[in-house]
């Protein structure tokens, strides 16, 4: 391993938030670790709700408007969505009219406590807001920016508006559903927003590391058309993969319509009688040893040719026993299978219940809430949330006390209207065309 560099001193009052002055407790690896968080809806949220799970202290700067994801319903109570609780939760809540001289120059002087400055607007909307990375890092050279983007700064479709299902379109996702339902269709997820934020994460953490390292900040662009293309082609690039091709950019198992949940004689099953020692263990069971000599089936290529004719031949066997015959059974054989799931069957799933994946919080107006956790355990240091998603802006006085602003100067800020949560169901003006929705 090479000896580790001599690392520039970084000054921890002004570099790392107090946990303690957070008033949240946060045990993860990200402990104190401070980002400032300028994304709304899904993308953004989503990427730093897993640093917030981790750890970090994350501040959100939301719009006088605020976050249109608050709203998008059923909500609360509170007038707060269930989307916006999960995706928020232990995050704390600054409202700041960045289109304000006075606002912007207070969001920098936070970016100078901070670690991590995230945000998911246009290139051209965050220069006009004064908040381009030179900018932030200016006043703190070590930041780790990151800027989620819809397109790469350096292609034809920079700057463009980016939503999940314009995306989704681009990147040849959705066009790969109608060769299954006859007409192009977007996955029932936001998925690109998703995978975009997971991006996200890994891509500041590493920089994160880097800077621990050297002492250096940087810019990172995680633009989501280049991470869905790569997503979606790391199966489905196939004969693509040469020069000249040898055969099209799609996976064929994936795409065999008959690939299927198969009913059983009570439900429906998920099964993949992948390789070669699982097809004889299923031939077996089943007591069709004939299947394992089949031309058709002998092998892994073999299966593969005969895509259609494999998967309805398991199917007919599937028919024949309840679902918890063949999920006892295979189990054993170490055959992949499991039941068919709703959405709503995940919140009675026994296995959920057995790890605890649902956390339980206290919001002071919606009363419990029941959330994802995170799903990732640490043997050291657990990822956690202790608080729910704070109401818009209460959190702002704090957070500028704790960044050295005088009670008077918070009081003029207010006065001038920098400060002021106006609430509302339209995407905040300062902060146009935000990828994700």
């Amino acid at each position: 391993m090479n000896e580790r560099m001599e690392v520039p001193v970084i000054d921890p009052s002004r570099m790392q938030a107090d946990p303690a002055r957070a008033g949240r407790a946060r045990t993860g690896p990200l402990t104190g670790v401070r980002v400032l968080d300028l994304t709304s809806v899904m993308m953004g949220p989503y990427c730093t709700q897993a640093l917030s799970d981790m750890g970090a202290e994350v501040i959100k700067i939301e719009a006088p408007e605020g976050d249109s994801s608050r709203t998008i319903p059923p909500c609360g109570i509170s007038g707060t969505s269930g989307i916006f609780a999960s995706l928020n939760r232990g995050k704390r809540s600054v409202v700041l009219d960045l289109q304000q001289s006075e606002g912007r120059d207070a969001c920098l002087e936070l970016a100078a406590t901070c670690d991590i400055f995230i945000h998911s607007m246009r290139p051209r909307a965050i220069e006009r807001l004064g908040l381009s990375y030179d900018q932030v890092a200016s006043a703190n050279p070590q930041i780790v920016y990151c800027n989620l983007l819809g397109f790469g700064k350096g292609g034809r479709y920079a700057g463009l508006a980016a939503y999940d299902d314009a995306i989704q379109a681009i990147s040849g996702l959705a066009s790969l559903q109608e060769e299954l339902i006859g007409q192009p269709a977007y996955m029932p997820t936001v998925l690109a927003d998703k995978v975009t934020g997971m991006a996200g994460v890994f891509a500041v953490l590493a920089a994160l590391y880097h800077r621990e390292r050297s002492g250096e900040g940087q810019e990172i662009d995680v633009p989501m058309f280049e991470t869905m293309a790569s997503f979606v082609l790391v199966e489905h690039l196939c004969g693509a993969a040469f020069d000249p091709p040898i055969g099209r950019a799609v996976y064929p198992r994936v795409m065999a319509r008959s690939r299927r949940p198969f009913a059983t004689r009570d439900g429906q099953l998920a099964v993949l009688v992948y390789n070669n020692k699982q097809w004889v263990s299923f031939a077996r069971i089943a007591g069709r040893e004939d299947l394992v000599d089949d031309p058709r089936f002998r092998t892994l290529p073999d299966r593969s040719r005969n895509l259609d004719a494999w998967n309805e031949t398991v199917a007919s066997i599937i028919a024949t026993r309840t679902t918890a015959e063949w999920v006892d059974i295979l189990a054993q054989a170490g055959v992949p299978a499991m039941k068919l799931n709703r959405t709503d069957d995940l919140f009675t799933d026994p296995h959920l219940e057995d790890v605890g994946f649902f956390k339980s919080i206290e919001d002071p107006v919606d009363g419990t809430l029941r959330l994802p956790g995170f799903p990732v355990t640490f043997s050291k240091t657990p990822g956690a949330f202790a608080a729910p998603a704070s109401p818009q802006g209460a959190d702002t006085d704090a957070v500028l006390r704790e960044a050295g602003f005088p009670p008077d100067r918070i009081a003029a800020l207010r006065a001038a209207g920098v400060l002021d949560a106006r609430g509302g169901n339209e995407l905040s003006a300062q902060q146009p065309h935000l990828p994700g929705i």
